[in-house]
């Protein structure tokens, strides 16, 4: 029986079947956010933080006469436990939104960088200018700015140190789409500082 044929009778209601589906892959689910947490808050967050978000998921993919799990298609011949990983990946990305931590201006992206970085203009003032407190407490003035979508972005690329080829997976884009963004919320937050009286140009 392949995956698909497994999915269409657990959704049917048949007892057996999703009684293997729950024993099969409840492991499988509960290791993936613990790594994901693990990567991205590794000291943020307890073990009471993946049970709920196990326990979500179950209910994601059980609610409404099992309307997550009937979206399984085995697409491009991708197995039940790839797309319940992505299942787990997008599901523990937007428990880890809710938390809104303050993005830190000096943490790292695996690509190695920060926000400061991306704002300092290669002409060598920027920088002298950012390490100011009062600088720092405008820039952070500009992020609250953005709308909910850039803030998501720079939370995920800083904060969450998600590398930009991550970020077009994660969201769904090519990686074209994905630089364009980083680029267009970097000239926004450079605009907005230089609006404020800074200016970053030699």
């Amino acid at each position: 029986m392949d995956d698909l044929e497994f999915v269409q009778r657990c959704v049917k209601g048949d007892k057996q079947s999703w009684d293997e589906f729950v024993e099969k892959y409840s492991r499988l689910l509960y290791n993936y956010i613990y790594r994901i947490l693990n990567s991205k808050l590794p000291s943020q967050f307890n073990q009471e933080d993946v049970n709920d978000i196990f326990q979500e998921i179950f209910l994601l993919l059980t609610r409404d006469n099992f309307k997550k799990l009937k979206s399984f298609k085995a697409k491009n011949g991708s197995s039940l436990a790839t797309w319940l990983r992505q299942v787990a990946i997008n599901f523990t990305i937007d428990y880890l939104r809710k938390f809104k931590p303050s993005i830190s201006l000096d943490k790292e992206s695996n690509d190695g960088v920060n926000l400061k970085d991306m704002l300092v203009d290669e002409s060598g003032n920027a920088t002298d200018l950012l390490i100011a407190e009062e600088k720092l407490g405008q820039l952070k003035d500009c992020i609250e700015k953005l709308d909910t979508e850039d803030k998501y972005f720079l939370e995920l690329h800083i904060h969450q140190g998600l590398s930009l080829e991550e970020l077009k997976d994660i969201l769904k884009v090519s990686r074209g789409a994905v630089d364009m963004r980083k680029s267009r919320i970097t000239d926004r937050l450079k605009d907005c500082f230089k609006a404020k009286g800074f200016q970053l140009d030699s």
